[in-house]
């Protein structure tokens, strides 16, 4: 299956922003070491896909709400069916149809990216200066295009060089190793580090799902993804990372505004689990201090109704309990012995 749509129309979108921030006076030549009208693109064409697909963003949001709101029926089903695999699957399966509830939905957005990915690293990868005239103008571009694209920089280190570019690329692409390597091995700790963010912000809203295979994907986005980066990323061009690390900020400020429109139930604590019974009476909640981490506090005790005293019959004679008191008792002298 040929992928050329993807590439045309990722370069159709990065030439569209290019010349647009060139038509109102972004410089295309290098300021402070940067060519900030192609680093724009791309930090544009982010921007482009991410309005795209935030109608996509969205479904995800309320499809984690709604198995968040599931939770409790999948654990009793856990419950249930305990050492019945296949039933447990079946049975939960037939819950998410019912309920209308997506498990695939929360890595949905993440898939309809990769494609974009592909197609920006594609692209940047082909920016080689002493490509012919008919390899410059693949895609869409102009030989002029191409070749300002070609030498383009961020802190003068070429947006198609990476961390694992061989001596043979750098001569080509005009660079200095060190100073590729640095930029490089920067924008990766950066890639790193915002996506492991974007994953830990979202579980500790949501909290952690109770589904095994729901909690193994979460375990995978927040630690299985940032450490793989550390091994792909040598071959990222800068270009690429840049589209990554934008990509990862869009997505924690998002993130933060959906959630903020869309808060947690209620009832679901940061875990994952209610904080409510079915009768809804109140449970021990966890304090969540420095200190206090797994504490649980019981509820405030309340005071016993103090007793209601009975008023008078009707028609009898009010009694004044002062008179009713006995007096102290007088203590009693010893007689006096006659005689």
């Amino acid at each position: 299956m040929s992928l050329d749509w993807i590439y045309f129309a990722i370069s159709w979108i990065l030439l569209l922003w290019h010349q647009a921030w060139d038509a109102i006076g972004v410089p295309d030549g290098a300021v402070l070491g940067t060519n900030w009208a192609w680093i724009l693109a791309i930090i544009f064409l982010v921007v482009t896909v991410r309005v795209i697909l935030f109608p996509v963003f969205v479904k995800q949001i309320k499809s984690q709400r709604a198995m968040q709101a599931l939770q409790p029926q999948v654990k009793a089903l856990q419950e249930k069916h305990k050492g019945d695999r296949e039933t447990l699957q079946k049975e939960m399966m037939e819950l998410y149809r019912k309920e209308k509830a997506n498990p695939l939905m929360g890595c949905l957005p993440m898939f309809l990216q990769i494609p974009v990915f592909l197609g920006l690293f594609h692209v940047l990868r082909r920016l080689n200066p002493d490509k012919g005239e008919t390899g410059k103008t693949l895609y869409g571009w102009t030989v002029e295009q191409f070749d300002s694209a070609s030498v383009a920089k961020l802190f003068t280190a070429p947006i198609a060089g990476k961390f694992g570019s061989s001596a043979e690329e750098l001569a080509r692409l005009d660079a200095d190793g060190t100073t590729v390597k640095i930029m490089a091995g920067i924008l990766v700790l950066v890639m790193m580090g915002t996506t492991y963010l974007t994953s830990r912000q979202m579980i500790l809203k949501t909290g952690w799902a109770e589904d095994p295979q729901q909690r193994m994907i979460q375990r995978l986005m927040l630690y299985g993804i940032p450490a793989s980066l550390l091994i792909s990323g040598a071959i990222f061009p800068i270009g690429v990372i840049i589209y990554w690390v934008t990509n990862n900020m869009f997505t924690l400020a998002q993130q933060q505004w959906v959630l903020r429109k869309f808060p947690p139930p209620p009832n679901v604590t940061k875990s994952g689990t209610t904080t409510t019974s079915a009768r809804g009476a109140a449970q021990p909640a966890k304090s969540g201090g420095l200190f206090g981490r797994g504490k649980t506090t019981p509820p405030a005790a309340t005071k016993p109704a103090a007793p209601k005293v009975a008023g008078p019959k009707p028609g009898a004679k009010p009694t004044n309990p002062k008179k009713g008191q006995s007096a102290s008792p007088k203590k009693s002298r010893p007689a006096k012995r006659q005689g």
